[in-house]
């Protein structure tokens, strides 16, 4: 008999007060949200009934289209678009945006530009109001803001511009075993920045010089997570091959569950109906 059961959702994220504690994580299932890190140590079981609903509109889905979405859903929101995926593609300003209310609140706003340690240096972007879930979502283990943009075009220019010298992706398997070494972020940004100073220039005089400002003050954040092993193997769990996932809670990293017999995305099965036994 299963002890909860729901629809999975990205799990909830949150720093700990205490600089030297590490992140706390919830499993949403519906309204419910199960507390994980006292889980290390515990057998799991998690099965996927075989029920998908989007998590727009709530319509039964055979397939999960872009983390959750039926594809009617898929094809006409913008939250879908690719420019999502490449934001430096923003087409809101040729009037041919999917959902131009939705851009207002999501795209054009303040944006940062960061640094993540997670398998390596990395730039990436996101919304002000996303940090710092973005940065425990990709298991970074140092970030640092970087730049503060008006919007999400902006943000990806510079990005752009940015991962000629660094990655913009983060390699998921060696992410996960656990052997990042610390960087100094503020020497690379610096180095960044005087690489990249004709492009950002040009951007300035583009936009605005108040469009794009520099965060050469901003102070390095470090991360933890709940993790008692790290696998010397990463082997993913799949559950649309096999549905039944269970194995010994070794860890939680990024929107990964470290078992001893695999790991699995969760964000990946966004939608998913399952049970979870404990």
């Amino acid at each position: 008999m299963a002890d909860y059961s729901g629809h999975l959702q990205k799990m909830k994220v949150a720093l700990p007060p205490d600089p030297a504690g590490q992140v706390t994580y919830q499993l949403p299932l519906d309204e419910e949200r199960l507390p994980l890190n006292g889980l290390l140590g515990e057998s799991i079981r998690m099965t996927f009934t075989g029920e998908i609903h989007c998590i727009h509109c709530g319509r039964r889905s055979n397939k999960s289209f872009n983390q959750g979405y039926c594809y009617p859903c898929f094809a006409k929101l913008a939250q879908c678009d690719s420019c999502i995926v490449s934001p430096e593609k923003c087409h809101y300003f040729e009037g041919t945006c999917r959902e131009p209310e939705w851009a207002d609140s999501h795209c054009m706003v303040d944006h940062i530009v960061y640094l993540a340690n997670s398998s390596g240096v990395k730039v990436g972007i996101t919304r002000e109001s996303q940090l710092p879930t973005r940065w425990i979502d990709q298991g970074a283990v140092q970030a640092l803001p970087i730049m503060r943009v008006k919007t999400r075009q902006q943000s990806g220019l510079v990005e752009t511009a940015m991962k000629q010298y660094v990655a913009d992706k983060t390699n998921w398997r060696t992410m996960l075993k656990g052997q990042i070494e610390a960087v100094d972020l503020p020497v690379i940004r610096d180095e960044l920045f005087d690489r990249c100073e004709t492009t950002l220039s040009q951007l300035e005089e583009q936009f605005g010089i108040q469009s794009l400002q520099r965060l050469e003050q901003s102070s390095v954040v470090d991360i933890d997570y709940p993790v008692l092993n790290y696998p010397s193997k990463v082997a993913s769990l799949n559950m649309d091959k096999n549905p039944v996932v269970e194995g010994t809670l070794q860890g939680i990293k990024g929107q990964y569950l470290i078992l001893d017999s695999g790991v699995i995305n969760i964000r990946k099965y966004t939608a998913y109906h399952v049970e979870v036994a404990i």
